[in-house]
This record gives structure tokens, sequence and C-alpha cells, in this order.
């Protein structure tokens, strides 16, 4: 007797999600009218990770009617975006962006160069973070932007032994229509905290 499949089968495997993205950071005004990818996917990269985490919430207002009572209408009331992930290169420009420091191009951080001030936080730097996950078929890749974000994670070095050290940071996405930008920007007032956008490698 033939034995049939049964359950959920994989109608197409190149979308099997399979891997890390990679995390792009720059600055957000000098590409804050471009809903693509712009950032350059080696000199601002985080490089290697050891997690990478993309988030949407949505609070909702429910509201409910009769007896007994049941929900009848259900309002969205407020959205979020946000990434984290865990970098493994312990560059003075990863810190910098760990501790909210816009540290792009041209910026005084380096590899092993640059310093950091302690007890003088102040409000996270707004930057430009762009995740590339490319499917283990190497032919798609799924892009989320956010053109206007803010890291807002506690910086945590562990140091250990035997293992290498991670660093976590949260990337939060914020709103980024035409009213915050300085000059004409209207590329996000239809997607103010970024977008999700699916394309070919090629």
């Amino acid at each position: 007797m033939a034995i049939t499949q049964t359950g959920p089968l994989t109608r197409d495997t190149s979308t099997i999600a399979l891997g890390l993205a990679r995390i792009l950071v720059g600055n957000a005004s000098d590409n804050a009218d471009n809903d693509t990818q712009v950032l350059d996917r080696t000199n601002d990269s985080l490089g290697s990770l050891s997690s990478t985490s993309f988030s949407s919430s949505v609070e909702y207002w429910r509201h409910e009617s009769g007896f007994p009572m049941l929900e009848d209408l259900v309002v969205p009331l407020r959205e979020s975006a946000s990434l984290e992930c865990e970098i493994e290169e312990i560059s003075a420009q990863n810190l910098a962006i760990a501790r909210g420091i816009d540290a792009s191009s041209g910026s005084e951080f380096g590899s092993h160069s640059g310093e950091i001030s302690l007890g003088t936080i102040e409000q996270p730097d707004y930057v430009r973070m762009e995740a590339i996950y490319t499917y283990p078929d190497k032919e798609n890749e799924m892009v989320i932007i956010f053109p206007r974000a803010q890291v807002t994670s506690s910086m945590d070095l562990s140091l250990a032994a035997e293992d290498n050290a991670t660093v976590p940071i949260t990337f939060e996405s914020k709103i980024a229509t035409n009213d915050v930008w300085s000059g004409e920007v209207t590329a996000w007032d239809a997607k103010p905290l970024g977008n999700i956008i699916f394309q070919s490698t090629a």
C-alpha cells in the first residue's frame, strides 16, 4: 500500500529561510529620499553576527457588545518595528553604534581607534538600518529598511575564557514622513516606519 504524505507540504522551497541577515548601518539624512537598498554592503556592515531577529508589533483596542459580550470591532492603536542582533566584531565603530552614536563612514571611529565616553548618555542618533537576508538559493533576498532608526539597547559586553564575546543591539524604527525631515522628503509618507522589499540578487 502506497503511503501518501499528509499535512502541510512545501509549495516553494526557495522561500525557506535559513541563516542570518546582514546588517548595514549608515547616516539617516544622507539617504532619506531613497526607499531602496543603498548602503554599502561591505563598508557599512556590522560584520559577523550570532543572531538577527525582526519584529513588527501592533497593539489593538477591542470593542464588545451584547450579552454575553462578544467582540465586534478591533482597531489598531499603535505599531512599532524593531530589529535585534548580536554583533561578534567588537570594534570601536560597532560599540559606538551600540551606544547610540552615528558612527557611519567618515566618523572618528575605526576598528581599533576612537573613544566612547561613559556617563554622558544622550538621545540616540538617528541612523539608517538595512537588513539584507539572502535565501539559501542565493538568487533571492529580503531587505528590511528602517530609514530613521534609533538604538535603544543597553550596551552589554561579556568576555569569556573560551567563547567569543557578542554585543546585543536593538534598532527601533521611528517615523520618517516628510514632517520630520528638514528637506522635501516624501519617499516614506506611505510607509512611515520603513519597508520590506523582496527582490532578486541579480
